[in-house]
């Protein structure tokens, strides 16, 4: 067995990053967590499309307040994800652009965004069984 596998039953490495416990220095699940938020991986497909200034980002993420992009964006660039570029004119203009390790998940949320598209109904499907059988229970 290799270093620093389990051996145990349905344990294996992807569990073992994902587990919410404190002593686990496996980075995985705050990564996960920042980009498959409800605004991280919106924010990284709309700067998919080249430097985007901050409002308009906020325009065209539907939803998002000022305060909640600021922050989103704060720790997508303190993770590496984007780079942010302050242009000195009043007032301030700011730019946000992906850096070469934030474009490296532009095609893995693509693939994401295809693969629930893919399997929407048969979600919505098996979503509806459960709640009926919830409610008959």
């Amino acid at each position: 067995m290799e270093e620093g596998t389990r051996s145990e039953p349905g344990h294996s490495d992807v569990t073992a990053c994902l587990s919410p416990e404190p002593e686990n220095p496996c980075p995985v699940r705050s990564i996960l967590d920042r980009v498959g938020d409800k605004w991280g991986a919106q924010i990284i497909s709309h700067l998919a499309s080249g430097t985007t200034r901050f409002n308009e980002l906020k325009r065209q993420i539907e939803g998002i307040s000022q305060r909640m992009l600021t922050e989103t964006l704060r720790k997508l660039e303190r993770d590496g994800l984007l780079t942010r570029t302050v242009y000195p004119s009043i007032p301030p203009k700011v730019e946000y652009s992906l850096t070469p390790l934030g474009e490296t998940l532009v095609p893995i949320i693509r693939e994401l965004v295809g693969w629930a598209k893919a399997n929407s109904a048969v979600i919505k499907a098996s979503r509806e069984q459960y709640d009926a059988e919830q409610t008959t229970n």
